[in-house]
């Protein structure tokens, strides 16, 4: 049996980094996607990093992606000729928005996820919340309310605030009708829902506003 260091140095091992066929940059899987061929010769997104097959990696940005359609660099990398949906970029960030509302489906079913403004304001009251959740297309008056109370709540630190879905698409994840606002409380499936918010980020942000999200650790602030 491996000793407690030995265990623990497997865990911490840095991520190994994959370098972008487009961008030529090197970042951890955490900041890239990994594509494959599939049994019919399209290019199909590895989000989970678990299909069979020689992969390629792109950095997790909508627009390298584009420019990796544009430049026919799937064909040149796998050396073969394959299939390239032209609306790609767009099928990746429907899939990653899809990964982030399941994954707050599955802190709401773990008692990680509260959805309200009052049961909101109450879990910040607790001390228990690790960050909220705005829809998009919510008034900016409760926001900045909860805002104020969270920061007062943990002496000005901040904690993350995801605004990256509609009030419709946080009612389907978190089984209510255009959910505003809602709370995290600390576990893993809250955990692993900011991870996927950071990915969402990250792809859609550009070359100039992207070296903080590609940090794994970058998770404070509006997201």
């Amino acid at each position: 049996m491996p000793s407690k260091e030995v265990a623990l140095a497997r865990r911490t091992k840095p991520e190994s980094e994959r370098t972008c066929i487009v961008t030529k940059t090197k970042a951890g899987p955490h900041a890239m996607i990994r594509f494959v061929v599939g049994p019919g010769g399209e290019v199909v997104a590895d989000l989970r990093h678990k299909l069979p097959g020689r992969g390629l990696w792109l950095t997790a940005r909508a627009d390298v992606v584009a420019e990796a359609v544009r430049r026919n660099a799937f064909a040149r990398g796998f050396k073969a000729e394959v299939k390239v949906s032209a609306t790609l970029p767009a099928e990746i960030e429907a899939l990653l928005v899809e990964n982030c509302l399941q994954a707050l489906s599955m802190a709401r079913k773990a008692g990680q996820a509260v959805a309200g403004f009052f049961k909101v304001e109450a879990a910040i009251d607790t001390g228990g919340v690790i960050g909220l959740v705005h829809a998009s297309d919510g008034g900016a008056d409760g926001s900045r309310k909860l805002s104020q109370a969270l920061r007062r709540r943990f002496g000005g630190q901040s904690r993350p605030e995801i605004k990256l879905f509609t009030s419709l698409q946080l009612g389907l994840a978190l089984g209510g009708t255009n959910v505003i606002h809602a709370a995290l409380t600390d576990g893993a499936a809250s955990e692993a829902f900011l991870s996927h918010c950071r990915k969402l980020e990250l792809y859609r942000s550009t070359s100039s506003a992207s070296s903080e999200a590609e940090a794994p650790e970058a998770t404070a602030g509006a997201i």
